[in-house]
């Protein structure tokens, strides 16, 4: 497993920490201590975290339009950090290419979520990076490589 996998996996844990208790404290002082992480996984989780918690709201905003018939509220606390983790790595990092962040996303929900969290998070992402006009340029990345979204972990 590489380090951006296993950050995602951290940052992942940390978000859904936040759901939880709605701020830090103790429990994310406590957090990293008793992990083997290197300094690569910890700043990508760290950097994805704050980026999350940054654009939260309009996050939030754009899974809402793109799940149909779902209020961002009312998602399993892991499928909705799930897609917020996507979702940001579609909008805010341009060096991860879109297919690496929704396979990685598919990955963390076959791993942390139910049975059906995977084809929810894949759709959901799917619809953000068909049709969200910021993603143009992504969108073309993805084109050019001859394949849709899905497929064997990258990271």
């Amino acid at each position: 497993m590489g380090p951006r996998h296993k950050a995602r996996e951290r940052a992942l844990q940390i978000l859904f920490q936040y759901d939880i208790h709605g701020k830090p404290g103790l429990w994310l002082d406590e957090f990293w201590k008793p992990l083997k992480d290197n300094e690569e996984t910890k700043t990508f989780a760290e950097r994805l975290v704050a980026g999350v918690q940054e654009h939260k709201k309009e996050l939030d905003g754009l899974i809402g339009r793109y799940a149909t018939n779902w209020k961002i509220s009312r998602m399993q606390i892991v499928d909705r950090n799930i897609l917020r983790i996507g979702v940001f790595e579609l909008l805010w990092l341009n060096n991860v290419p879109a297919k690496v962040t929704v396979n990685e996303a598919i990955e963390l929900a076959k791993d942390f979520g139910d049975d059906d969290a995977a084809k929810f998070v894949n759709g959901i992402l799917d619809k953000v990076l068909a049709t969200e006009p910021r993603l143009d340029a992504k969108r073309a990345e993805a084109a050019g490589t001859g394949t849709r979204a899905r497929g064997k972990r990258q990271e």
